[in-house]
């Protein structure tokens, strides 16, 4: 056990003394998670809007003074169709409306008055929202009395609030890249700067050389996790902790050594800092892409949804979301902690082996 802990202390101080990697790692867990929490927006806001009006008469404009900040900047005026397709073109606008000269007409004598709406769809995602608040404001305009009265009830998020969900999705993608690079680079370091040959001389077990130099970086990674949730997440976004905090803390832990298992098998077959860099990207982000962070699992293309119950990260974002936001208990959370434990087993095991045949 002292050698152990002389391992762990050695890789630890080492880190610190490692200041380009040491503002990685900070940077990655406070301003990374901090910027995609505060910066992306899923809502519509402040979208360039332009629009023709042939009809000359007020109903047009009463639907325009409804597109207003913060989703809208002020509506701009075109003369013709063509000038507002071309502003659509230039992307000087992404929206476009036109009023044909019919339109008031129809309107008010009770038929169907036709608005055009141009989008530009390049960003779909965007485009396809801005129509959804566009459709609700015509709706709202109407006022039509439907007999059934609509009433939603918003649950564990209800202020719908998107900044600490993207936060939340950032930082446990922080976690898998970081619990990936670091274990790995722990070893490559030894290659590179020709200290491995001395490492396999050490009259010390191997296993245990393997088992310590992996878990200070894990160790590492929890001292992130717990600096970006108090100071980020709970700091600046008032992130509800719905569950119990150590349920997390301990899925974390599982998780960081099952994607710390990766990093063993890139370490072993890399040679180079560059070659894990890039080595990890590829492993990286289809386990990103198959666990629901950027894209709904129901979503996806039944082919994908199935290679999605091989990804790790997709067990470990269900069960955050569940602790965070449903404050799901803790023997309910056995599934989680079952297929990150059962994934993590095999890849520590398997990484664990491979670089293992090194020594």
């Amino acid at each position: 056990m002292r050698i152990f802990l002389t391992i762990v202390a050695k890789e630890l101080i080492s880190f610190l003394r490692s200041w380009g990697l040491l503002a990685v790692v900070l940077y990655s867990f406070t301003l990374d998670v901090y910027i995609a929490g505060a910066g992306m927006q899923i809502k519509p806001r402040n979208v360039a809007i332009g629009y023709v009006d042939e009809t000359g008469g007020g109903v047009s404009q009463k639907i325009l003074t409804r597109l207003h900040g913060p989703e809208f900047v002020a509506p701009q005026r075109f003369l013709s169709q063509q000038a507002l397709s071309d502003a659509i073109f230039n992307k000087k606008i992404l929206v476009g409306i036109v009023f044909d000269e019919a339109f008031e007409k129809h309107y008010r004598e009770g038929k169907e008055a036709v608005m055009n709406v141009l989008l530009d769809a390049t960003a779909a995602s965007q485009s396809f929202t801005t129509l959804g608040y566009l459709q609700n404001i015509v709706m709202d305009f109407n006022s039509v009395d439907f007999p059934v009265a609509l009433k939603a009830h918003k649950l564990f998020n209800e202020n719908a609030d998107n900044h600490t969900f993207m936060a939340l999705s950032e930082m446990l993608s922080v976690i898998t890249m970081l619990s990936i690079l670091l274990p790995a680079m722990v070893f490559v370091k030894e290659k590179e700067e020709g200290t491995w040959d001395i490492m396999m001389l050490m009259p010390i077990d191997p296993r245990l050389t393997i088992l310590a130099k992996s878990f200070s970086q894990v160790i590492i990674v929890l001292l992130g996790t717990i600096i970006c949730v108090g100071f980020v997440l709970f700091g600046s976004f008032n992130m509800p902790m719905n569950g119990s905090f150590w349920a997390f803390f301990l899925l974390t832990f599982f998780y960081i050594f099952t994607s710390a298992g990766i990093g063993l098998f890139v370490a072993a077959v890399s040679k180079s800092i560059l070659q894990v860099a890039q080595l990890s990207m590829i492993i990286m982000m289809p386990l990103i892409f198959l666990s629901g962070a950027w894209t709904p699992i129901h979503a996806m293309h039944p082919v994908l949804e199935k290679l999605s119950l091989i990804s790790p990260l997709r067990y470990y974002i269900e069960g955050c979301e569940s602790i965070f936001y449903r404050g799901t208990a803790f023997a309910d959370l056995w599934p989680y902690f079952a297929g990150v434990l059962l994934l993590g087993s095999v890849l520590y095991w398997y990484g664990f082996r491979k670089i293992g045949k090194l020594f």
